[in-house]
């Protein structure tokens, strides 16, 4: 399980709406967490949309954007301005019944209420940022264009994490297919893969168990609890992020 040590540890990571209870565990683990989106808007992916359980099943919410081939996620914009108010209707019809719900509604719906921004970027940072803190995961969250570097593929990567002065790159285990671990070596910068294994479950509505859904979904059920259901979570009231045991 990934720890914090002494040295700086960052991650370097696209944007996504909503995202998953993994992807706030990596944010957990890092120094800094960078929202790499100055790289190109991929269609049908994770930047704009993500699943929610629902009676029928697992349910797509999607921001409706335009967007070209060519445009970098934080160019892309939203075109349909009252997106916010559906998806929040959506999540109020299918979780009224979830365990947290009166605890946590005016949380997040504060949240949509205030997500009146034009770029998707910019409503994603805004959902990531409000929620981590929600967490009690205070780990600073920059943009890739806060820096200044250059190349391409791995050394891109690499630079961006000089520049943010990281001595360890913490990674998604499917960069290994194509990650060039040498050229990290040679720069005396390590790098560490994120574990997504273990989670524990906790009673969730609409069928089977379902890890891979929104990070609301765990809110929404189990509240302030909610960092107990995550591989790092914050005891006693210390800074040290501690690893939870599979279970």
């Amino acid at each position: 399980m990934v720890t914090k040590t002494n040295g700086k540890r960052v991650a370097i990571v696209q944007s996504n709406y909503i995202p998953w209870k993994g992807y706030f565990d990596m944010i957990a683990s890092v120094d800094e967490f960078i929202l790499y989106d100055d790289v190109q808007f991929t269609k049908n992916d994770w930047r704009n949309r993500n699943k929610i359980k629902t009676s029928t099943g697992a349910q797509w919410l999607t921001i409706p954007v335009f967007h070209s081939i060519t445009d970098r996620i934080k160019d892309v914009k939203i075109s349909q301005s009252n997106w916010n108010v559906k998806h929040w209707k959506t999540l109020q019809h299918n979780y009224k019944k979830a365990a947290a719900f009166a605890d946590t509604c005016d949380f997040l719906g504060d949240l949509y209420a205030r997500a009146k921004y034009c770029y998707i970027s910019e409503i994603n940072y805004f959902f990531i940022y409000e929620i981590s803190r929600f967490l009690g995961i205070d780990t600073k969250i920059s943009w890739a264009s806060d820096y200044s570097y250059e190349g391409d593929k791995s050394m891109r990567v690499l630079s961006l994490c000089k520049a943010a002065k990281g001595d360890t790159y913490l990674s998604g285990s499917s960069a290994q297919s194509y990650l060039d671990l040498e050229l990290f070596k040679s720069e005396a910068i390590s790098i560490e893969w994120m574990d997504y294994a273990c989670y524990r479950t906790y009673h969730q509505l609409h069928g089977d168990f379902d890890h891979r859904v929104s990070i609301v979904d765990l809110i929404l059920h189990t509240g302030k609890s909610a960092p107990d259901f995550m591989k790092h979570a914050k005891h006693d009231n210390q800074d040290k992020i501690m690893s939870l045991q599979c279970q």
